[in-house]
């Protein structure tokens, strides 16, 4: 179980069961969408996932990714947090692509800190100054 939220407390999510896979995402849109060198993100299924408070608070918007797929990206109205990404490719068709930023952790609940890393993508475009971790795999793209 894990529980998050967006940093004004209007969204508020839950999900049960284990991510499909967590992994840092090194492509330009995560970088642009993040402010930061890399993403990371928890890949769980929608059907596991519930908005626990609001959901009509969530704005999103829509770009081209570099692998040809489209990628939405929900966030909050009133503080801009990312909640969560959707991957219009097959591969990721039902799985919201969390922002593990937005765990909130506590109470046995999945943390920030609980995250293993099992995947580093679009390693290609990682910045010179961010090391490869070691054991995650290595993935130039998606794959």
């Amino acid at each position: 179980m894990a529980n998050g939220s967006c940093l004004c407390g209007e969204v508020k999510y839950s999900f049960t069961g284990t991510p499909v896979m967590q992994a840092l995402c090194h492509c330009l849109p995560c970088r642009k969408v993040s402010g930061s060198a890399y993403t990371t993100n928890l890949l769980v299924p929608s059907t596991l996932f519930t908005f626990l408070s609001g959901s009509s608070k969530l704005k999103s918007f829509s770009t081209l990714h570099p692998s040809g797929m489209t990628l939405t990206i929900h966030f909050c109205e009133k503080c801009g947090t990312k909640i969560y990404k959707e991957g219009s490719a097959d591969d990721f068709k039902g799985l919201f692509i969390v922002q593990a930023g937005t765990l909130d952790g506590g109470e046995g609940g999945m943390g920030l800190g609980d995250v293993e890393v099992g995947a580093e993508l679009w390693v290609k475009d990682r910045v010179a100054w961010v090391p490869a971790r070691g054991g995650p795999a290595q993935m130039q793209e998606f794959s």
